[in-house]
Order: structure tokens, then C-alpha cells, then sequence
């Protein structure tokens, strides 16, 4: 979540979040905003567990973290590995130059 945040930025929330809150609230607001933290992360595993116990047992492997759009994107644009679509219609990965006597597919739809 706090990935991209260094120490530098991570000091300056804390030093705004003090003259905001001031010394005596800040240590309740913290509290305050960690309990809330925890009853969203509980609510969303309990949604997640609601969500596979309604698709059956068929479905107890199936991982709803791939259906992020994160995920998704790099399931789809970033794998390296090679599927049906890499491949010309002889076999061989797409772009591969043809061998000495090797005949070139005939596509009837490129003609």
C-alpha cells in the first residue's frame, strides 16, 4: 500500500498529522484509523468467503485475486509465456524465417 512512499514523505505525514490532530488527539486518531483499517480488511475477506461459498465446490480453487485489473493486465499483457496466437499456421513461433525447401503456409484468407 505504501510502496512508493519513502522515508522523507512518510516523516512529513507524520509531522502534518501532529500539527492537524496536535499531540493529544493524534495517538486516538491513529487507533481510531488503525480499528478502521482492520474492519474493512475483515469485511472484504468475509465478502471474498461469501463469494466462493456461493459459487460451489467446483469453483474452492479459483482465485478472485486474478479478476483485479491489475492482475488481469498482467496475466494478459506482460507473461512471457507463448500461447496459440504466437504460433503460424506451420507450428513454428510467428516470425521464425522458413528453412531451405520449407514451403510457406497457404492462408485463403490472405488472399
Amino acid at each position: 500500500m505504501f510502496n512508493n512512499l519513502g522515508w522523507g514523505e512518510i516523516l512529513f505525514l507524520v509531522v502534518l498529522a501532529l500539527f492537524v490532530f496536535g499531540p493529544d488527539r493524534l495517538p486516538k486518531a491513529a487507533a481510531d484509523a488503525g480499528r478502521m483499517l482492520r474492519q474493512l480488511r475483515r469485511m472484504a475477506q468475509n465478502a471474498t468467503a461469501d463469494i466462493k461459498s456461493e459459487m460451489g465446490p467446483e469453483m474452492a480453487d479459483f482465485d478472485l485475486t486474478s479478476l483485479t485489473p491489475r492482475r488481469f493486465v498482467e496475466k494478459h499483457l506482460f507473461t512471457d509465456g507463448e500461447d496459440d496466437r504466437s504460433r503460424g499456421a506451420n507450428g513454428r513461433p510467428a516470425g521464425q524465417p522458413l528453412g531451405v525447401g520449407e514451403i510457406p503456409p497457404y492462408d485463403p484468407e490472405a488472399t
